[in-house]
């Protein structure tokens, strides 16, 4: 049956339909850049892409060759404009700018012979006002061979575009703060690691703390189950690695020795359901150094069920530990000698006089001729003397004995469970290593007076004390008086 030819109402409802609808709708003649297309073949143009990208102003000759026959009042609103006149008259404000790679890819679409072609670009109003827009064009139904008649519809996606734009500026700002974060952060998922603590709370386990020392294999098998899903460059630096893939290859070599002891105690912590940890633990960086680290360990929000997603950040404190190493090390030992001080020395006592252990000997030595040597050769050689003098201290008494510099001149040797023999042994070793050392070093010759006593039954340290520094005072004396009987009977002779 025959097909009625459109009658001239119908065509009126066309148009008003047209001009009615939602979306901004252009009726447009391509047919003069068809023509272009043509004769750009015959020069022998084959990829039309590369040829207007070679001169941007080839771009604006194909635009040029469009018509616009009509437009619908969605169009005059989008764009501002009053009239279609206006609109015509001000193309060149409408397609500007951002515009010139997309419609390089419209035009490519139509060149490779499509019906149709769409794109993503950006438009701006009369106003100035600037419009993300996808926009569609198709070459109308008997149509094809010329190109007279194009309808291309515009859809404003501003609101969302922009959205989009917000949430990847966040994106890249969040991204940011994370890569150049001034601390080591770690993403990670411990999903794994909470599957293995479901499956022994399944069997009954109650204690958890119990089964891991009865089970030291579990922590290990959990820390082998970290899955490290990102670090930032921070944690490169910190841990000495070139790059991501080569830290997260030697995984190994980070975590592993006393780094199992701080895991148990943060496997506890989450077994109690503490999702938010701090603690100071050790990790090891791919050189083999040690690294002390301020660790703050948190279930990232969202993912308190499974765990997925952890993120780990560490502090450096290294500097800070040696730092409070030696600031301890300065509070109990004198920097001359580099062995203990007098505090040191009171602590002890007074720790030994509490708890022992039974018998306690205490040695103590008097450095003979110090004021002579600071006052003939000058205190360097008086200083000279003290060094060595902790040199043979330092190298012969080892804990749980103790040898501290308790004056200028006066030095002590605790030995806690030591009886009078064993201090006897340790009073010959000290003179035997004192002659030892008088032959290694010319100069002053190190002289000392000895007194030593061991604890009864019941003695309190200071009465200990009184009576092994009375018998250094005796051997001194003697000391001087050998010296002072020399001396006169070498006037004499």
């Amino acid at each position: 049956m025959a097909q009625d030819a459109p009658s001239a109402s119908s065509h009126d409802d066309y148009m008003r339909m047209f001009d009615l609808a939602p979306v901004s709708l252009w009726l447009e003649d391509y047919s003069a850049l068809k023509a272009y297309f043509d004769a750009l073949r015959l020069q022998g143009v084959t990829d039309l892409r590369d040829w207007l990208k070679a001169d941007p102003a080839r771009v604006g000759e194909c635009s040029a060759c469009i018509r616009i026959v009509h437009v619908n009042r969605k169009t005059l609103d989008l764009f501002e404009a009053d009239s279609v006149e206006a609109l015509t008259t001000n193309i060149a404000s409408i397609f500007r700018d951002d515009m010139f790679t997309t419609h390089v890819e419209e035009l490519g679409q139509l060149w490779d012979g499509r019906p149709e072609f769409r794109s993503t670009t950006v438009n701006y109003s009369l106003g100035g006002k600037r419009l993300d827009i996808e926009l569609r064009g198709s070459i109308l139904p008997g149509h094809e061979s010329s190109w007279t008649r194009v309808l291309v519809a515009v859809e404003d996606v501003t609101e969302r575009e922009t959205a989009r734009r917000s949430l990847q500026a966040s994106e890249q700002y969040v991204r940011g703060l994370f890569e150049h974060s001034p601390v080591s952060l770690w993403v990670e998922d411990f999903s794994s690691i909470r599957t293995l603590l479901e499956e022994v709370r399944a069997i009954g386990i109650s204690d958890f703390r119990v089964f891991t020392d009865v089970h030291p294999e579990f922590v290990e098998r959990c820390m082998s189950e970290i899955h490290v899903l990102d670090v930032n460059h921070r944690t490169l630096d910190m841990f000495a690695a070139p790059d991501k893939e080569t830290l997260l290859m030697r995984l190994g070599d980070v975590f592993r020795d006393d780094m199992g002891r701080h895991f148990r105690e943060q496997l506890i912590d989450l077994w109690d359901g503490k999702l938010f940890q701090q603690r100071e633990v050790v990790n090891y960086a791919l050189d083999g150094s040690q690294l002390q680290v301020y660790m703050q360990f948190s279930v990232l929000p969202g993912h308190e069920r499974d765990w997925s997603r952890v993120q780990v950040a560490l502090i450096d404190i290294t500097a800070r530990k040696k730092a409070e190493a030696y600031l301890e090390y300065l509070g109990k030992h004198d920097v001359l000698t580099k062995l203990y001080n007098r505090s040191f020395y009171v602590e002890e006592l007074n720790r030994l006089d509490r708890k022992g252990p039974w018998p306690v000997t205490i040695i103590m030595i008097d450095l003979d001729g110090l004021k002579t040597a600071n006052d003939q050769m000058g205190h360097s050689a008086g200083d000279a003397l003290l060094r060595r003098l902790g040199e043979v201290l330092g190298k012969l008494i080892e804990k749980p004995a103790h040898a501290a510099r308790i004056g200028g001149d006066e030095f002590a040797v605790l030995l806690p469970g030591s009886d009078a023999q064993a201090g006897q042994l340790v009073v010959d070793s000290i003179r035997k290593l004192v002659e030892l050392n008088n032959q290694f070093y010319s100069g002053a010759q190190l002289s000392l007076s000895i007194g030593a006593a061991t604890s009864r039954d019941g003695e309190r340290m200071d009465s200990l004390l009184k009576r092994a520094d009375q018998r250094m005072y005796d051997a001194k004396r003697e000391r001087y008086l050998e010296a002072g009987h020399d001396r006169r009977r070498s006037r004499a002779s």
